[in-house]
């Protein structure tokens, strides 16, 4: 018996990458899988296509388990609702939501567009709100639900070149985490991963040395979109009742959770302070509690197990 035995799932992004592979899971594991993809590229500039969404669902079909295909928008709260009605209609309900649908547009933020910044912001915060928002009365009527966002460390610790994606992944943080806080009492939970996993959204990010091209090889050979599914479905499995409000990443065959902002060191004075005493006395005496800005390689600068 599979650990999402008669629960009904929508998974977004679900055509290609960490969705398609959360999807066929969740379905290996029992689950109902509303199968949602845009189909659109990467950078989210096209119409999209309601065939890739349909292809997973297919899989799903003749591998005996049970899947229906939605091509909509996440970042449609209209269309949003229609998801979640089409899991009522199609299947009686819904239980819980992987969220991994997103799209990059990078670059360095003095060159970058309003454009793109509002494309990214749109479809990976706006999207996380519009599925979250469309879903929790449901969740809290019944009691039970659970949310899998995606963040990334891009927000978590840093990546040149993605001011966009970053600022819109910590956004997905804080709602994660607020989510949860409320949620407690309805039994309604949310926890958020980052990924580190070869899929075509970050085939795009561009190489430009030799050190991010080992990085890239590395992702590639060693950190599979399927050792991201598995955590996936585990937290949206009601099994995990114990876990919210947490911030997870999944390399390889790691499993890593994250520290939250808390405060690391406190200065006082009684006297009040002022630039100038904070100059000459507070700033320096914290600097060795300040973090860097390396990016996230300097974290993780070790090969994936």
């Amino acid at each position: 018996m599979g650990v999402l035995e008669g629960k009904v799932v929508l998974v977004t992004g679900a055509a290609g990458g960490i969705g398609k592979e959360c999807a066929l899971l969740a379905a290996r594991e029992g689950a109902k899988v509303v199968v949602n993809d845009l189909g659109g590229s990467v950078g989210g500039g096209d119409a999209g296509d309601a065939g890739p969404a349909q292809q997973t669902a297919n899989e799903i079909n003749a591998a005996g388990g049970e899947a229906v295909a939605n091509s909509e928008s996440v970042t449609s709260m209209a269309s949003v609702k229609g998801m979640i009605q089409q899991a009522m209609d199609t299947f009686g309900g819904l239980h819980a939501i992987i969220n991994p649908a997103g799209i990059l547009r990078d670059g360095m933020f003095h060159k970058m567009t309003d454009e793109d910044w509002d494309k990214v912001i749109e479809v990976h915060l706006r999207g996380a709100y519009n599925v979250s928002r469309a879903s929790v009365e449901h969740f809290r009527g019944q009691q039970e639900g659970s949310y899998v966002h995606f963040t990334s460390t891009s927000g978590l610790i840093g990546n040149i070149g993605q001011a966009n994606y970053a600022a819109a992944k910590l956004g997905v943080m804080g709602l994660s985490r607020i989510l949860a806080m409320e949620g407690a009492i309805k039994n309604v939970r949310s926890n958020i991963i980052a990924p580190f996993a070869w899929t075509r959204m970050i085939a795009t990010i561009p190489v430009k040395d030799e050190a991010s091209a080992q990085r890239v090889e590395r992702m590639k050979n060693a950190m599979r979109a399927d050792q991201v599914a598995q955590l996936a479905v585990a937290l949206a499995s009601p099994e995990a009742k114990d876990v919210s409000g947490q911030i997870f990443a999944v390399r390889g065959n790691e499993v890593i959770l994250f520290d939250q902002p808390r405060p690391v060191r406190n200065m006082a004075n009684l006297q009040g302070w002022t630039p100038r005493s904070l100059l000459d006395v507070a700033l320096p005496a914290m600097k060795n509690s300040f973090f860097d800005a390396g990016a996230s390689a300097s974290v993780f600068p070790y090969d994936p197990i």
